[in-house]
C-alpha cells in the first residue's frame, strides 16, 4: 500500500520537478483572461515546459491528448484543451499540470477566475482552496490517511457543497498515479494506514457547488456535474517528513 515512499535525495528531484510546475503557473496567471481559448492555455504549457527541460506527464497517458486538464465551469476534472473553447467573463476555470523531470513527478492544479466572477462561484474556489490547505496542515509522521478526508469534510459540509467521490489523490513520484489513493472524504479503512516519513502522495478535493455525482462526455474524458453547477479543485504534491510535511509544487527561492 506504501509504494510512494522515497529518500531525502528523492524528494529534492521531485522538488525540482514541483517548481517546473509552479514556475508554469506563474507564467501562466497573467494570460488567463476573457478572450483566450483552453488550447491556447496548453500551447503555453508546452512551450514553458519545452524550455525548461520537462515534459507533460498527462500527454498520451492512456491517450490524453494535450499537455495539460482545463477544466471550465461545471467540469468537475479531465477537460481536455480545445482552441474552440473560448474564456468568458465569469468563467472559472481549473488548469491541472503533472510534469516529469528527470524520472520524476509532480502534479498540482490551481483555480483561475476570469474577469467579473459571481461571489458564489468565488465562494466556491475558496472554500476548495481552504479544503486543500487545511488538509495539508493536518499531515505528518503517524496521522492516519483518514485524516485528510475527514479535515476536508470539516471545511466544505458547512458551505452546503458537496465532494466528489469519483476521483482521489494518489500517491506520486517515480510514476504519475502511484498508491495509497487519497479520498478526499472521510473513509474509516484508512484509520490504519498511517503516514509515515518519504510517503508522497497528492492531495487534490474536487469541491461541488451541487450534487456530488458526475457524468462523463464522448469524449471519454471530461467529468461535469451532472445538474450542471459549478466544481473547483485545487491540488499540491506534499511529502511527509520526519516533524510535519512538505509542499512539493510551490515555487522554489531564487
Amino acid at each position: 500500500m506504501l509504494q510512494s515512499v522515497y529518500t531525502p535525495k528523492e524528494f529534492k528531484k521531485i522538488r525540482a520537478a514541483g517548481d517546473i510546475v509552479a514556475r508554469c503557473f506563474e507564467f501562466l496567471t497573467p494570460h488567463i483572461r476573457v478572450g483566450i481559448s483552453t488550447g491556447d492555455i496548453d500551447k503555453m504549457v508546452a512551450e514553458f515546459l519545452r524550455e525548461a527541460g520537462a515534459k507533460s506527464s498527462s500527454l498520451g497517458y492512456h491517450g490524453f491528448p494535450k499537455h495539460c486538464c482545463t477544466s471550465v465551469n461545471d467540469v468537475i476534472v479531465h477537460g481536455i484543451p480545445d482552441d474552440a473553447a473560448i474564456l468568458k467573463d465569469g468563467d472559472i476555470v481549473n488548469i491541472d499540470l503533472t510534469v516529469e523531470y528527470k524520472g520524476y513527478h509532480a502534479d498540482a492544479s490551481r483555480m483561475f477566475m476570469v474577469g467579473n466572477v459571481a461571489p458564489g462561484a468565488r465562494k466556491l474556489v475558496q472554500v476548495a482552496q481552504d479544503a486543500m490547505n487545511s488538509a495539508i496542515a493536518a499531515c505528518g509522521p503517524g496521522v492516519p490517511l483518514s485524516e485528510i478526508g475527514r479535515t476536508i469534510e470539516a471545511v466544505v459540509k458547512p458551505h452546503g457543497f458537496s465532494i466528489s467521490r469519483d476521483f482521489v489523490g494518489h500517491g506520486i513520484g517515480k510514476t504519475m498515479h502511484d498508491e495509497p489513493q487519497i479520498y478526499h472524504f472521510f473513509e474509516p479503512a484508512h484509520n490504519k494506514i498511517k503516514m509515515v516519513p518519504g510517503m508522497v502522495f497528492t492531495i487534490e478535493p474536487m469541491i461541488n457547488e451541487g450534487s456530488e455525482k458526475c457524468k462523463i462526455d464522448p469524449d471519454g474524458w471530461t467529468a461535469r456535474t451532472v445538474d450542471g453547477k459549478l466544481s473547483a479543485q485545487w491540488e499540491h504534491t506534499v511529502g511527509i517528513t520526519e516533524d510535519g510535511v512538505l509542499i512539493f509544487t510551490e515555487k522554489m527561492n531564487d
